[in-house]
C-alpha cells in the first residue's frame, strides 16, 4: 500500500517480491518509517478527522470566519478540496478572511480541474504579496494563465518567478507549459533541471519531491529526441 501511493524506485518493487517478509521489513525501515517520521502522515491522520468532526459541530453554533478556515485547511490535509473549497467561501463569506483563505480556495479550485475559476483567487494574492507562499502563488498563477490560454502573461510571470524561486513544481509547470506551445528544447531544459536537484536532496526532501520527478521523466519521454 505504501509502494502504490508513494511511488518510490522500482528496484523496490523487486526487493519486497524477490525477498518476501525481509523485503518488506528492509523497505518499510528504509522508506515508510522516514515518511512517517518527516511528514508524520500517519501519526496525524487520526488527530486531524477528529478535528474535523469537532469543527463540524462548532460551526454550527459558532460560523467564525476562523473555524471555516481551519476546517478547510484540515479538509485539505485530507486530500479533499470539495468540502475544502466549501469551507473556505463560508470563511470568506463571513468577511475578514485572511489572504490565505483566497490562496487556498484558488488551490481548491486548480486541484478540481477549474482553472478559469481558480485564476481571480491567485491574482487577488499576488497583486498584494508578490512573494506570497515563497512564490509559489505567483507560479500557481503563471499556470493558471496558461492552462486559460493567456500565454504571453503566463511566460512574463514565469520568467520572473524562476528568477526568484527554484520550487521543482514551478519548473514543472513551466517545462509543460513549452511543451503545449510546442518549444520542445525549452520544455526539456525545465524538466531536466527538475531532476538535476535529486542527486544533491537530501533523502526527505526526495521522498517529497518525487510527484514532480514522475512527471519530468514523463515529460522528457514524451519530447521528441534532442
Amino acid at each position: 500500500m505504501h509502494f502504490i501511493r508513494r511511488r518510490p524506485d522500482t528496484y523496490w518493487l523487486y526487493i519486497i517480491l524477490f525477498l518476501g517478509p525481509i523485503g518488506a521489513v528492509i523497505y518499510l525501515l528504509a522508506e515508510a518509517l522516514p515518511d512517517a517520521g518527516s511528514t508524520g502522515y500517519g501519526f496525524r491522520a487520526f488527530p486531524r478527522r477528529k478535528r474535523i468532526r469537532e469543527l463540524q459541530m462548532i460551526v454550527k453554533d459558532n460560523p467564525s470566519t476562523g473555524n471555516y478556515e481551519e476546517l478547510g485547511d484540515l479538509y485539505l490535509e485530507e486530500n479533499k478540496p470539495g468540502p475544502a473549497r466549501e469551507a473556505f467561501e463560508k470563511a470568506i463569506a463571513a468577511r475578514g478572511a485572511s489572504l490565505d483563505a483566497y490562496y487556498r480556495r484558488g488551490i481548491c479550485a486548480m486541484l478540481l480541474g477549474e482553472p478559469a475559476v481558480a485564476l481571480p483567487d491567485f491574482e487577488r494574492v499576488v497583486d498584494r504579496e508578490p512573494d506570497y507562499d515563497f512564490y509559489r502563488a505567483g507560479g500557481l498563477l503563471a499556470h493558471m494563465y496558461a492552462l486559460t490560454g493567456q500565454t504571453e502573461r503566463a511566460e512574463a510571470l514565469f520568467q520572473s518567478v524562476t528568477r526568484a524561486s527554484t520550487r521543482s513544481e514551478t519548473y514543472l509547470h513551466y517545462a509543460e507549459f513549452f511543451q503545449s506551445q510546442g518549444r520542445h528544447g525549452e520544455a526539456r531544459e525545465w524538466a531536466q533541471k527538475v531532476l538535476d536537484k535529486k542527486p544533491t536532496m537530501p533523502g526527505y526532501l526526495k521522498r517529497r519531491e518525487r510527484p514532480w520527478f514522475r512527471r519530468a521523466k514523463q515529460i522528457l519521454k514524451q519530447l521528441p529526441p534532442a
